[in-house]
């Protein structure tokens, strides 16, 4: 069984791609084989810097090793080491209707909150496309709002095989349900476009000014709360048992907190759960070259795969004479 996933080095990590997305592929290595890629082609809709972006590349591969990620157990590369993936980027184009990309949620979700519309934004799924397919990946992570990109992937898999024969392996979605969607400081979907972030290895000082930033509703400090639509609460849940939970949803009613405390109680508990990966990135930072090797290893085992994929797409397509 192959699993695939990448994330977008478009500035610091934050809880939603820590729950969305990193602790599922970590927990992936034991179930197959993971892939994983740091996705700076996909930066490029939302990163504008190239400084910006070279330095968040790094830091990004340094954050998934401190997280979890073993390359012993998986292919960990930086997407842009894998040229295959732009020529397939371009072959699968011409298998993917206009209409498809015109349905595309994120695309009008993005634009309708300010993001640049450009094509490389709206041909987003293509790419993700290419990323997915020319490895034969069967099983794809993601948060809840990238499943109908992996259902695009699908038609433009079963559009090409149709056409050509079985090439590509028809992929599948998978979404931890529980943390489908971590909500951002405001309640909607955690996520650097909408700046509504909390950083996981930003200082303790910054930590407590992110969590500060969490909307509340006006309930006076003696009166009960109502955890059931608290963006402290939901954030919080993510770090809890059910024993700890329902102690929290007490809490909430007994009407001795406000929401200050709860802001303070949810700022230690996202301290304490990441001090140990934040040991492990200072030794990465420390050791620039060991990551480098690292990466430039997993680029030539993922090179290696993609080379077979794309020179079976030339031969049926006809451009390999």
């Amino acid at each position: 069984m192959k699993f695939l996933s990448g994330i977008q080095p478009s500035g610091d990590m934050h809880l939603g791609n820590y729950f969305g997305m990193m602790q599922q592929m970590v927990n992936l290595q034991a179930e197959g084989e993971l892939f994983a890629f740091i996705a700076n082609y996909h930066a490029l809709t939302s990163v504008s810097d190239g400084k910006f972006l070279k330095k968040s590349t790094l830091e990004a591969s340094i954050n998934f090793l401190s997280l979890g990620l073993d390359p012993k157990k998986s292919t960990f590369w930086v997407q842009s080491d894998v040229k295959e993936v732009l020529e397939l980027y371009w072959i699968l184009s011409n298998f993917t209707p206009m209409g498809l990309l015109e349905r595309a949620h994120s695309y009008k979700d993005k634009t309708a909150k300010g993001v640049s519309a450009n094509h490389g934004l709206f041909s987003y799924p293509v790419l993700m496309a290419s990323d997915i397919l020319i490895f034969d990946s069967n099983i794809v992570p993601v948060g809840k709002d990238q499943i109908q990109h992996v259902e695009m992937t699908r038609d433009i898999a079963i559009k090409f095989n149709n056409a050509y024969g079985e090439v590509f392996t028809i992929p599948e979605f998978r979404v931890d349900d529980n943390v489908a969607t971590v909500p951002g400081v405001d309640g909607a979907k955690m996520s650097k476009s909408y700046k509504n972030t909390i950083e996981i290895f930003s200082s303790e000082k910054q930590l407590k000014k992110a969590v500060g930033k969490i909307i509340t509703d006006s309930t006076p400090l003696e009166e009960p709360k109502e955890w059931q639509d608290c963006n402290i609460f939901k954030i919080s849940k993510l770090f809890l048992n059910e024993d700890e939970q329902e102690n929290l949803k007490d809490r909430y009613g007994s009407g001795k907190e406000g929401y200050g405390h709860f802001k303070m109680y949810l700022k230690d508990v996202i301290w304490k759960h990441f001090e140990p990966y934040r040991e492990k990135r200072e030794y990465y930072l420390n050791n620039i070259d060991i990551v480098k090797d690292i990466l430039s290893d997993g680029a030539k085992k993922a090179s290696a795969i993609a080379q077979v994929k794309i020179e079976k797409v030339r031969e049926v397509v006809g451009i390999d004479y």
